[in-house]
């Protein structure tokens, strides 16, 4: 037990230092209110893409706390429609914020990463489950923001992903806070639909589904094995193997 308790400590423990020494080497201690925010150029011009399409995107989050996290949002568009719609849960103003950023903006200097992807008529079907959920979404009010352990942007954006399961998408590990209960209930059905996961308020937790893998969650940090696309998930570093397609 012994062991295996050290072992334990050792895999969290471990990636968090190896993903700190990422953050003070490289360019992530930028000043927060000169960072780049611009158009990261991964969306066409609307004009080029007239079908429906749906993005959902993180990137690591401002300052020091980029060493254990991401930021994820969503991202929108109607057939035909002239501009994007981007959805975001933030600590500021009113939680929910929509097109406050670039729709493929740099999170305060990092590049995003896309999380999942639809578009066409699967899209179309998608964006009014999507909208429905945001505007049902019930911790939208002033102060319910909490970035630890949530619920936060990634809280949001694993609610709003519930709506939509046939997007067949989670999360990365990194993006503490999708794990908090936003429903209110500590076991219930994962976002894909795929699994079932357990959580003591975002704090512990277990999850287990054909989408999300195996994800064990210690204080926010996820360790965990992908089994449909072969990877490992690690605090601070997030998943590592097989691309996700």
């Amino acid at each position: 037990m012994r062991k295996l308790v050290l072992v334990l400590l050792l895999l969290l423990f471990a990636p968090l230092a190896v993903s700190a020494g990422k953050y003070w080497l490289g360019d992530r201690t930028v000043d927060w209110q000169t960072a780049d925010r611009s158009s990261a150029g991964l969306l066409p011009a609307p004009a080029d893409h007239p079908e429906a399409l749906v993005r959902v995107f993180a990137a690591r989050t401002v300052r020091w706390r980029g060493i254990f996290a991401v930021h994820s949002w969503i991202v929108t568009k109607e057939a035909n429609a002239r501009k994007y719609t981007r959805y975001d849960y933030t600590a500021w103003g009113d939680p929910i914020r929509v097109n406050g950023f670039a729709a493929d903006g740099r999170w305060f200097g990092d590049l995003p990463q896309v999380v999942a992807a639809a578009d066409g008529d699967e899209a179309a079907l998608m964006i009014p489950k999507i909208r429905a959920a945001i505007e049902s979404y019930k911790l939208r009010s002033y102060g319910d923001y909490r970035a630890w352990p949530g619920p936060n942007s990634n809280t949001f954006v694993a609610a709003a992903l519930a709506a939509v399961p046939e997007l067949k998408t989670t999360l990365p590990p990194t993006a503490i806070g999708k794990d908090y209960p936003y429903d209110g209930g500590w076991v219930g059905v994962t976002p894909s639909g795929t699994g079932v996961r357990a959580t003591l308020g975002g704090y512990v937790g277990l999850t287990v589904g054909w989408v999300e893998g195996v994800e064990l969650n210690v204080l926010g940090a996820v360790l965990g094995l992908d089994l449909r696309r072969p990877a490992i998930k690690l605090p601070g570093l997030g998943r590592i193997g097989v691309a996700v397609a």
